[in-house]
């Protein structure tokens, strides 16, 4: 089982920036897919970036390409997101997920799905908001 813990949540000005940790416990970790998803209230939860632990491929929606960049270092097991040019739509509750699938399907205009399946490990959330 794995166990997932994000820091780094804040309150920024428009076009400042955080960077979003996650670190992971427990077995096992490497094989997964790390995903940072994220929701505010009345939507629907949004997956953005993701990265495969074993070969660091990288995926990302639309709406973050450009300006978040999710990294990791395998020898902490722990997953960055380092957001960029903030902006107040991307006011949410964020969360880590190790997810058994990484993204297959891509449209170009709106980029990579990411989705979570039923056996998914979430971290507790870390709330940002960006001010106008």
């Amino acid at each position: 089982q794995v166990q997932l813990e994000e820091s780094g949540g804040d309150s920024v000005e428009a076009g400042g920036s955080l960077r979003l940790t996650c670190s992971a416990s427990g077995h096992p970790y490497f094989n997964y897919c790390m995903a940072w998803f994220r929701q505010s209230p009345g939507k629907q939860r949004e997956g953005i970036a993701a990265i495969y632990t074993g070969s660091g491929t990288t995926y990302y929606t639309n709406t973050v390409e450009g300006r978040f960049t999710i990294s990791q270092d395998n020898a902490k097991k722990t997953v960055y997101l380092q957001m960029n040019s903030l902006k107040p739509d991307d006011t949410a509750e964020y969360y880590c997920a190790a997810i058994r699938h990484c993204p297959w399907q891509y449209d170009p205009t709106v980029g990579w799905t990411i989705e979570a399946d039923s056996g998914a490990y979430w971290g507790q959330g870390t709330q940002v908001t960006v001010s106008s």
